[in-house]
């Protein structure tokens, strides 16, 4: 069965502009390069992954689009343009000239304002996505949940994927609006759903029946035609690693007939973001 890694990151810290990346991070603290993952696709039976933003500059989009046009299992990029800015559709008119470029992903979390997405300064940007048939990966948390939804429904052909499930606070269980909000997107729009970075938010080694009540979820609202698999690499070895959250995404699906096991492991991803 192909598999693609729907959500994976690089960087190289002499680069100057992961704004969010200190020392505090420790493990994540270093360069994350292609020589890194490679062997770890090779082993797992991983042929593509889409590699997505981390730093909030055309610059770091640029830097991607160039590792993917050098890196064999690189299959589309999810950059990120000033969508505030006066040249954000210039920007994505230069990025959407190379074929790897999928779409964008504004860092929403980082954003203080909730309804920020919602801005009507930032109609065009969504606009032109909608007309060139580009992505938007929604980095969200569940106090964006409405703002989203308000977001769908006025642009409801725009191409959506929640990144990591809208990140709920496994841990500590203490996003309890999460569960109704996310079932009103998933019934109301035509959003997707990551199957990512959900392990992360449980803590450090979560067992698999700490995360499943979320998977279930996601399941449930989404169904096996809207959900797609990704590591969140390297972010996930803040909690275990790519082989540990791979295997629990196995076992999860497991019951699931192959065919739906085949949509979440790798056809969903190639249809929305439009692999080769």
């Amino acid at each position: 069965m192909t598999r693609i890694d729907s959500h994976q990151h690089f960087w190289q810290l002499s680069r100057g502009d992961y704004s969010w990346l200190t020392p505090d991070f420790d493990v994540l603290y270093k360069d994350f390069l292609p020589k890194d993952l490679s062997p770890i696709l090779e082993q797992l039976g991983i042929s593509k992954t889409v590699l997505v933003q981390a730093a909030a500059t055309t610059a770091e989009t640029e830097f991607m689009l160039a590792i993917a046009e050098q890196t064999e299992f690189v299959a589309g990029v999810v950059g990120w343009v000033d969508m505030e800015s006066a040249d954000a559709i210039k920007q994505l008119e230069v990025f959407s000239k190379n074929p790897y470029f999928k779409g964008i992903r504004p860092m929403i979390q980082d954003i203080g304002d909730v309804n920020w997405m919602l801005k009507a300064e930032l109609a065009p940007v969504f606009e032109y996505l909608i007309a060139q048939q580009l992505t938007f990966d929604a980095l969200v948390k569940p106090e964006h949940l409405p703002a989203l939804y308000h977001l769908l429904l006025k642009y409801p052909d725009l191409k959506v994927v929640i990144d990591h499930g809208a990140k709920p606070a496994i841990a500590d269980n203490s996003s309890p609006q999460w569960y109704e909000n996310i079932a009103l997107i998933a019934l109301e729009t035509s959003a997707y759903c990551k199957l990512s970075g959900l392990v992360t938010e449980a803590g450090t080694e979560p067992a698999l029946k700490q995360i499943v009540p979320y998977m279930e979820h996601l399941l449930l609202c989404f169904g096996s035609k809207r959900l797609m698999w990704g590591s969140d690499w390297p972010v996930v070895e803040m909690s275990c690693n790519y082989h540990v959250w791979q295997s629990q995404a196995e076992e999860f699906m497991q019951p699931l007939s192959s065919e739906e096991q085949s949509l979440i492991w790798s056809a969903n991803a190639q249809s929305f973001y439009g692999l080769e």
